[in-house]
């Protein structure tokens, strides 16, 4: 969790306030063809409650995204740079900032791991 909340400190030493979509259990299953360990509402609840964050939505669609960003009146857009170069075509509304991810520490990469042991 450590890792994750040095990326959300770092996104949000950016801007004057860091808005966070949480990906709906849908868009999880659908982007990497599993249900994630927690259920959406206590994702959005651990994330809405770091001291970091002022505020959390639930992104249901990436077609969405640049609604989302104008809702919002996002400045900028950070991703993990797993995402490199995919979401640069919204510079349009708003800056797209790409942060380094630390594999090691991926729920995806846990679970492989765990799965290899079984």
């Amino acid at each position: 969790m450590s890792v994750i909340c040095a990326f959300l400190q770092r996104a949000r030493a950016l801007g004057e306030r860091l808005l966070v979509g949480v990906s709906s259990d849908a868009l999880n299953i659908a982007k990497k063809g599993r249900a994630p360990v927690y259920h959406q509402d206590d994702r959005m609840a651990i994330i809405a409650g770091l001291a970091c964050v002022d505020g959390v939505f639930l992104e249901e669609s990436l077609e969405q995204k640049a609604e989302y960003l104008r809702g919002y009146s996002a400045d900028i857009l950070v991703m993990g740079d797993d995402w490199a170069g995919k979401f640069d075509s919204f510079a349009y509304i708003c800056e797209v900032v790409y942060f380094p991810r630390t594999p090691s520490v991926s729920t995806t990469g846990i679970i492989e791991v765990i799965r290899g042991l079984l």
